[in-house]
């Protein structure tokens, strides 16, 4: 098999668990393909958290990693709930790897519900932004809060990636999948924004849908999507579901993809009580690096790769974890069965030709949206307080009444509770205090901001403050349940 003479650096990272196992395996055959990749191994995952590194991820990986561009990366242990960050998002953060790409399709002698469906489809998956930023804050001793960012820019980003990953793969779909109808700015920015560079590609059918729908739809009739672009957390929820329906995580393969830098890896977990007893599924990991040659222009060498595992499937090899331990084979027999079988190709099951992949080119600029007007025109203010809601509003008006600010609402999780609108909801101790400009609206200086607070802090504890403001006279704040 022919290959490219340059040698291709490539950091190789085993991970935790079976991670060592199901990356020898792919390492194994890449090798066997004759791709011109030279490894440059280094760690991360558990055995670095237990060195007492925070991260996870240690000086030399992140150098090996910014050197090469590119990495493969088995599975690595976070933990949950507790502790430090997960070492795989602060992997993908730290190289702005923005395009989460997680392919899914049916596969031979893998029995499924949807088996004969014809299921072949991609959730591309915006990787850095969203609830994943990890910005977290307890407000109250019991209320916590976390901030989901979305930005125009990074929705541009994965809405034209998807576009043009679709024509990379010869696909003529991309569905769009937001919580628009509810978080109307945030959600709302990728269905705007989605809807607008769509037609730049005038080849490509493009149609948004409301994500719990795009879930119910995909257990109901997957065959209809091509592919998926959606934010961070729902594309995390929706992608696990999508595996489920080709016979598991085992086989999903990933990638992490960005302007500068990719990194290829399964995204099942570590199973460390099956570590060592080599009876692992590795194709996931095997497909993961089919993902990164083709990523890296080695085409024949993936499609032969990709080849040799719909033979191998096909002949009925799987291994133990899938079929049963007295069934399967070993991770190292499925391995070089898979060895063996390259040269040969499938002639029930078709490969998709794949192009190289064009990312989209973007400003660079910081203020990526530029209004040509803005003006803040009220304040809200978080407050903790044990007082009622009817209480607690009196006393900040009666605080605040010759100041430039009017309280307007108070809100409790959301829903307007003064004044009172008759309806009975239940408060804590973490309210959302709303003031607008008493007259002659226009910009609010710091200064009557500092002023209001002020007066506030005189009897109550406040913990938060947003500046409301309008950007080419639209409002850029949401009202709550009640408030009008």
């Amino acid at each position: 098999m022919s290959s490219r003479a340059t040698p291709i650096p490539v950091t190789l990272i085993p991970g935790d668990g079976i991670g060592p196992e199901v990356v020898t395996a792919a390492r194994r055959i890449i090798e066997a393909t004759g791709a011109p990749i030279t490894w440059d191994e280094h760690q991360a995952g558990a055995e670095v958290f237990k060195q007492g590194l925070p991260s996870g991820v240690p000086e030399d990986t992140i150098a090996s990693i910014s050197g090469t561009r590119v990495a493969l990366k088995g599975p690595l242990e976070t933990p949950v709930g507790f502790g430090e960050k997960s070492a795989n998002v602060t992997l993908r953060k730290l190289f702005e790897t923005y395009a989460n790409v997680r392919p899914v399709r049916e596969l031979p002698g893998v029995t499924t519900p949807y088996s004969g469906r014809g299921i072949d489809l991609v959730v591309v998956r915006e990787n850095v932004e969203d609830l994943y930023a990890g910005i977290e804050y307890m407000q109250t001793p019991g209320v916590a809060q976390a901030l989901k960012l979305i930005s125009e820019k990074g929705c541009e980003k994965i809405a034209r990636f998807a576009f043009a990953y679709a024509a990379s793969e010869g696909r003529t779909s991309v569905a769009c999948a937001t919580k628009a109808n509810i978080m109307k700015f945030s959600e709302g920015t990728l269905k705007r924004v989605f809807e607008r560079v769509a037609p730049d590609y005038p080849d490509t059918e493009a149609w948004h849908v409301i994500v719990d729908n795009c879930a119910h739809q995909l257990v109901k009739r997957p065959e209809q999507f091509d592919v998926i672009v959606t934010t961070n957390m729902n594309g995390d929820i929706l992608s696990d579901l999508t595996s489920a329906l080709v016979g598991g995580l085992g086989f999903a393969p990933s990638a992490n993809i960005g302007n500068e830098v990719a990194i290829f890896e399964a995204v099942h977990g570590s199973a460390p009580k099956y570590a060592g007893k080599n009876v692992i599924n590795p194709t996931a990991m095997i497909l993961s690096g089919v993902l990164m040659l083709r990523y890296l222009g080695l085409f024949e060498q993936a499609a032969a790769i990709e080849h040799a595992v719909f033979v191998t499937l096909e002949a009925g090899v799987l291994t133990g974890d899938v079929v049963g331990y007295d069934k399967g084979v070993s991770t190292t027999d499925y391995t070089e069965a898979i060895i063996s079988n390259l040269g040969k190709q499938t002639t029930t099951w078709t490969i998709r030709e794949v192009t190289p992949l064009k990312l989209p080119e973007l400003s660079s600029d910081p203020d990526y949206v530029r209004p040509a007007s803005r003006a803040v025109v009220g304040l809200d203010v978080f407050v903790e307080s044990p007082l009622s809601a009817a209480e607690l509003g009196a006393s900040l008006m009666e605080l605040t009444r010759d100041t430039r600010l009017s309280l307007v609402m108070i809100s409790s999780r959301g829903t307007k509770v003064f004044p009172p609108t008759g309806a009975m909801t239940e408060t804590g101790d973490h309210f959302r205090c709303r003031f607008i400009i008493r007259e002659n609206p226009g910009d609010l200086p710091d200064e009557d901001v500092h002023q209001v607070l002020a007066r506030i802090s005189r009897d109550h504890r406040w913990m938060h403050i947003e500046k409301l403001q309008e950007f080419d006279g639209e409002l850029g704040f949401t009202r709550d349940q009640g408030e009008n």
